[in-house]
């Protein structure tokens, strides 16, 4: 078993709303801080989706989909490197929390999505 750190925020928001803004592609632009374009057969992602993302840098780095649980789960790998996973927990009809678990090896990287959770809810209100 891996070890991970969570970086998570409750939001007064439904669950299926957050589910469907994390797994759309067109999104992850405006929340994702590392995710400049997405270059992908599938607007919504789902278990074995791949693609690829351009970073604020301009490189392209290949993604694939590791693991999905429809409406609460999603991780991935990110030029083969385990990435982070993302998670969303119903609490309630219009509430919620969306999690970002990250590898400890990566934890330089809670701050990035610290960041990202800060969009998400901005782009939800």
């Amino acid at each position: 078993m891996r070890s991970t750190l969570e970086i998570s925020k409750h939001l007064n928001v439904p669950a299926p709303l957050v589910w469907r803004l994390i797994t759309d592609t067109r999104t992850w632009p405006h929340w994702g801080p590392t995710v400049r374009a997405v270059d992908t057969p599938e607007r919504f992602i789902r278990a074995g989706s791949t693609g690829r993302i351009q970073t604020p840098l301009g490189f392209w780095l290949p993604f694939s989909i590791r693991a999905f649980e429809p409406g609460r789960y999603w991780d991935w790998r990110v030029a083969g490197v385990v990435a982070t996973g993302h998670r969303v927990e119903p609490a309630g009809a219009h509430r919620c929390a969306l999690a970002f678990t990250i590898p400890t090896w990566a934890v330089a990287y809670s701050f990035i999505c610290y960041l990202a959770l800060n969009r998400i809810r901005r782009l939800l209100l």
